[in-house]
């Protein structure tokens, strides 16, 4: 977009542009406005909505204002992603659990005996392609299903909802959160001013930002993810009959997120924690394994619920709509080459099967044009399809023809439709090709947002009430320490100010932190927010596994160490389905009492205890007092202990004292091979909140 000067114009202070009344999505200062303009110098009437049928209706292709910003947003960055740069891939299958031929034509939810191919792209959002792995931010969750009939492409987030409701704003979004164009920095981080300034103008974005502040924002391994479609669907049976859908991926192992203080540690140590324990658990036969969930809902349902379905900065509560687990997603092969299959794979949402079909959702309409655009861009040209990882594995027959890149050799004369040249040319076909369901569509053209859009705040301050203590914790820390990381004042107290609207609690606990008790701005919601019941399913902890399975636990081993504890240790750990490391002061090996040398996996240098899930000491300080004055050595139980974590002492008493965690809460004294109950108990538990005592 361009700008020039103007004295006035349609967004000037004030003026309601979403049909949402009392919402300032902007502000100016004194003296001459600037008028937006495309870059062809036409005046952008509306930098908010998309061009659509009716305030819910489908967006127009002729909306040469929304097609130009992203557009050029698009093709932004060659070849690096615009967003999602930093990514991990894997091979796999699916497999439903029965058919599903109720609700869906689609081949590959028919039968439970069929396994179809598919290639999974986990990645942070905002960072480039060499940021860190443990970032505050989203991760993408993206499955390419390789259909019967083509492929599917099911592109989501590690969050069920979104920032913003219109693809129109997606390019400012973008902007405000990645690096300060100035500056270049910061990277692959939200805690500063043009991010937060933008958000604290989209009170749309209240919802998603308790999200993102939360510990879903920190997950401990892309195997103990989430995920979710976040956008509504429909599904469509063989007679023409629709249902809407929303897809949730569930981790069969469960879901773990770290702290803030780990991800900080884990960065530093390893910048490809997940990318490195993705492809770990893979090579040692450890399969990720996820759930399709699905919530299913007719139109009456849809009209019954207290917000709009087509509003992606909603979500539908479990306890509304139950989710129908119906199939698995197994994860069992890892990339031949990394670029070859992880950076070329081009996901696209617009990808879909006969039987799922799309809904009116803005942000959905907008992503259907803007990935394809994207690739074009990052790929080369519009070849990028007969790239191995993108190709379908079914027949492909068209009359699509050279371009950049072309890898086929298309034979014959005839390369249009109809023909009577080329009698085995291929057809359309009515009865089993893709059609659109017929949803009807009145209204007039306009940009304009559905008042059924406007209310912010409710699910916000619900997700929040569903938050366990612990996480209600976490979520105020985060939000002290982004918005401490803001130089502008006045974005400090309006993002306060919404704050206040979601729970007056929780901003009187930011506001403390930075020490402007009392300075949030005054904000009228567009709609007043309503005190919806807490949805338990919301919270990680609240539904978290007691368990071991797959997670990776570390041994910090001594000299004159007792090898028949550590011998117990490995059998538990592996009927738990959990991994061992042995940790030593050195990286070459280290004697047990009997004088048998055991080498091990690491170094103490090398492998912080924020590495694991939980830890243990074996060592004997008779024979050697290497580790208990070590500073070291005290640090990694001390990072162990403030972060919650089940800790195992044997021999080593004076090094636990020096620590400072001998006799606390989870911190387990292993006199015999039978204490290792209480250590695992106490492990599958996660975090040990009693010593905060929560």
């Amino acid at each position: 977009m361009n700008t020039r000067t103007a004295h006035s114009h349609p967004g000037a202070p004030g003026a309601d542009r979403t049909g949402n009344g009392g919402e300032l999505h902007r502000q100016h200062g004194g003296g001459k406005e600037t008028l937006l303009t495309t870059n062809q110098g036409i005046p952008v009437a509306d930098n908010q909505n998309s061009l659509r049928v009716g305030s819910r209706g489908p967006t127009l292709l002729e909306d040469f204002v929304l097609r130009e910003k992203i557009t050029s947003f698009d093709h932004e960055r060659i070849p690096e992603r615009i967003v999602h740069a930093r990514g991990s891939g894997a091979h796999g299958y699916f497999q439903p659990y029965r058919s599903l031929s109720g609700i869906t034509r689609a081949k590959f939810l028919q039968d439970p005996s069929v396994r179809t191919p598919v290639f999974v792209r986990f990645s942070t959002v905002a960072g480039g392609s060499s940021s860190i792995d443990l970032p505050r931010d989203v991760r993408g969750f993206a499955v390419k299903f390789y259909t019967e009939e083509g492929n599917f492409d099911l592109v989501g987030n590690n969050i069920p909802v979104f920032f913003i409701q219109d693809a129109m704003k997606f390019p400012d979004l973008v902007h405000s959160v990645k690096q300060e164009p100035d500056r270049g920095f910061p990277q692959a981080a939200s805690a500063h001013d043009t991010f937060w300034d933008f958000i604290s103008l989209m009170p749309e974005s209240m919802h998603m930002i308790m999200w993102a502040m939360s510990d879903r924002a920190i997950p401990r391994s892309y195997r103990m993810m989430e995920g979710f479609g976040v956008h509504t669907f429909r599904l469509v049976n063989e007679f023409g009959e629709s249902r809407f859908v929303k897809f949730h991926w569930r981790p069969v192992i469960g879901s773990e997120s770290v702290l803030w203080d780990e991800a900080v540690k884990i960065n530093g140590a390893d910048p490809d924690y997940h990318r490195r324990d993705l492809w770990e658990a893979i090579e040692s036969g450890q399969y990720p394994e996820y759930e399709l969930a699905l919530q299913v809902f007719d139109q009456e349902t849809a009209d019954r619920l207290a917000f709009d379905v087509l509003d992606p900065t909603k979500l539908i509560p479990e306890e509304e709509v139950p989710l129908d687990i119906v199939g698995k997603l197994v994860l069992d092969r890892n990339p031949d080459n990394f670029f070859a299959e992880t950076e070329q794979v081009a996901f696209c949402p617009a990808n879909i099967v006969p039987g799922i079909d799309f809904s009116d959702d803005p942000l959905l309409q907008g992503r259907l044009f803007s990935y394809l655009d994207t690739q074009l861009s990052r790929l080369g040209g519009p070849n990028f399809h007969q790239l191995p990882v993108n190709k379908p594995r079914c027949p492909m027959h068209n009359f699509t023809r050279d371009g950049m890149a072309q890898m086929e050799v298309p034979k014959g004369r005839v390369a249009y439709e109809p023909n009577s040249l080329a009698a085995d040319a291929p057809r359309e076909c009515p009865v089993h090709g893709f059609t659109s369901f017929p949803a009807p569509v009145e209204g007039n053209k306009t940009r304009l947002r559905a008042e059924s859009f406007s209310d912010h705040y409710s699910q916000a301050r619900q997700f929040l009430l569903s938050m366990t203590p612990p996480e209600r914790e976490h979520i105020a820390n985060a939000l002290a320490f982004e918005l401490g990381k803001v130089e502008t004042i006045a974005i400090r107290t309006r993002m306060l100010g919404h704050l206040k609207i979601i729970d007056a609690a929780l901003e009187v606990e930011v506001s403390d932190q930075l020490g402007m008790s009392g300075k949030a701005d005054v904000i009228e919601p567009a709609q007043a927010p309503q005190d919806l019941p807490p949805s338990p399913a919301l919270s990680l902890l609240a539904k978290a596994r007691s368990t071991l399975e797959g997670r990776k636990l570390a041994v910090l081993l001594g000299d004159g160490f007792d090898p028949d504890m550590l011998v117990a240790l490995e059998s538990r750990l592996k009927n738990e389905k959990a991994k061992l490391a042995k940790v030593a002061l050195k990286p070459g090996a280290v004697q047990d009492s009997s004088g048998k040398v055991h080498a091990v996996d690491m170094a103490l240098a090398g492998a912080p205890s924020v590495l694991f899930h939980a830890v243990v000491v074996l060592s004997n300080e008779s024979v050697s007092d290497a580790l208990v004055d070590l500073p070291t050595a005290q640090q990694w139980l001390r990072d162990a202990f403030g972060h919650y974590k089940a800790i195992g002492i044997a021999g080593c008493d004076a090094l636990a004292g020096k620590a400072a965690v001998k006799g606390e809460f989870g911190v387990i004294d292993l006199a015999s091979p039978s204490e290792l109950d209480d250590l695992v108990l106490a492990a599958k538990s996660g975090r040990v909140w009693d010593r905060v005592g929560f």
